[in-house]
C-alpha cells in the first residue's frame, strides 16, 4: 500500500486515488471459493448447466468479486506513515451490478471520500470503489467500504 502523510490524505478526499491491477477470475478460483463457502449454486460451478443460462456459462460468486477488494486496496489505497495496523469496518452500501464470467479480468477503482478521526489513534477511512470487468460496460460491483487504521 502506499505511504503517505495525514495532510496528503486529507488533500486527496473526493479524488480517485488509483485503480488496482487486473486479477484473472478463472474457473479454478471460482471453484476454490465454493468450496471455502459452501455455495455451490450450479450457475458458478457447472459448466454445462451454466451454460443454459442467459449468462452463457459459469459466474463468479458476488461476494468473491466483493472479497478481492483487499488485495486491490494493497495496490492504491494511501495509508499514513504513523500506521501500526489497520481492518475492515464494513460497508455503508454494496450493489452487485453485473455478473462476472469465468475467465474474465477484473480491477477496483478506488476514490478516498473522508478520513475521521473515530477516537485518538483511530482514523475511519470511507472509499468508494468500483469493480470493473475488462471489456464490458457496466461494473462488477460498487460499494462505500470504511476501513478503521490505528495510527
Amino acid at each position: 500500500m502506499p505511504i503517505a502523510s495525514l495532510d496528503e490524505i486529507r488533500s486527496r478526499f473526493g479524488s480517485e486515488i488509483g485503480i488496482s491491477d487486473w486479477i484473472v477470475i478463472d474457473q479454478g478460483r471460482i471453484n476454490a471459493f465454493a468450496d471455502a463457502t459452501e455455495d455451490h449454486q450450479f450457475i458458478h460451478v457447472d459448466e454445462g448447466t451454466a451454460k443454459q443460462t442467459p449468462f452463457g456459462g459459469t459466474i463468479a460468486h458476488g461476494f468473491l468479486s466483493l472479497s478481492l477488494l483487499s488485495r486491490m486496496a494493497a495496490d492504491v489505497m494511501l495509508v499514513p506513515d504513523t500506521i501500526k495496523m489497520g481492518v475492515n469496518y464494513g460497508f455503508d452500501r454494496v450493489r452487485f451490478l453485473a455478473p462476472v464470467k469465468s475467465g474474465k479480468r477484473v480491477r477496483g477503482r478506488f476514490v478516498l471520500d473522508a478520513a475521521d478521526e473515530k477516537a485518538p489513534g483511530q482514523l475511519l477511512t470511507r472509499h468508494t470503489v468500483t469493480v470493473e470487468i475488462e471489456d464490458e460496460d457496466k461494473p462488477a460491483l460498487t460499494a462505500v467500504w470504511l476501513g478503521l487504521l490505528f495510527i
